[in-house]
């Protein structure tokens, strides 16, 4: 049985994106907004790596918020956070990743595009880190790794005053975030059709 005492918590390099977005992909495939995105079972899991590997790689990485949980050289889980004043990436990033999320989401533009613009539109306008995907292997899911890296990253949060931000799409998944100190602020107005998600909102505590 894996043991996550042994997993060591550090800020992701560029040698662990392949093996990140694999991961993040295997957690996501379910989703249900990506399962809304890409419907095609048989190509949605190549589509979400690829998709994983412009985010965290390509939009994300050299911002300073991507952590990865690690056992020896496996990666057990990861966060690919936003800091507070980069609401999106960089004018450079965006023209880097365009070609991947265009070849990705060529089957439903349409779809993407407004999903896209209903999360941009509700995100608070107040500087707070943003967390666009945390995701645990599923070899290593239930056993607290998720935990581990919310823990660290808000440690962080309220060691420097900061709030965070982080939209929900499972069922159930509001309720980890509870946990965390998260509240939810409301349904997002999402695209005819889309799943429903959740926006939830963490004040750093004193």
């Amino acid at each position: 049985m894996a043991d996550t005492s042994a997993l060591v918590l550090r800020p992701a390099t560029s040698a662990d994106v392949k093996q990140l977005a694999a991961l993040l992909a295997r957690a996501f495939y379910d989703d249900p907004p990506l399962v809304w995105l890409l419907p095609n079972p048989t190509t949605r899991l190549s589509h979400i790596t690829r998709m994983f590997e412009t985010v965290t790689g390509v939009e994300s990485l050299g911002y300073g918020g991507v952590d990865v949980a690690c056992g020896g050289e496996e990666i057990a889980g990861g966060a690919v956070w936003l800091p507070p004043g980069h609401r999106q990436p960089g004018f450079r990033e965006k023209v880097q990743a365009a070609p991947s999320h265009f070849w990705t989401l060529a089957a439903t533009r349409g779809r993407a595009a407004a999903y896209g613009r209903a999360l941009e539109g509700a995100r608070p306008k107040e500087p707070h880190w943003y967390l666009k995907a945390i995701g645990v292997d599923p070899a290593w899911q239930g056993r607290g790794v998720a935990g581990l890296l919310l823990r660290s990253r808000l440690q962080a949060c309220d060691a420097g005053g900061q709030p965070a931000y982080l939209e929900v799409s499972q069922p159930d998944g509001a309720a980890l975030y509870e946990r965390f100190g998260f509240q939810r602020t409301g349904d997002l107005n999402m695209p005819a059709g889309a799943p429903a998600v959740t926006a939830m909102w963490r004040t750093p505590a004193t």
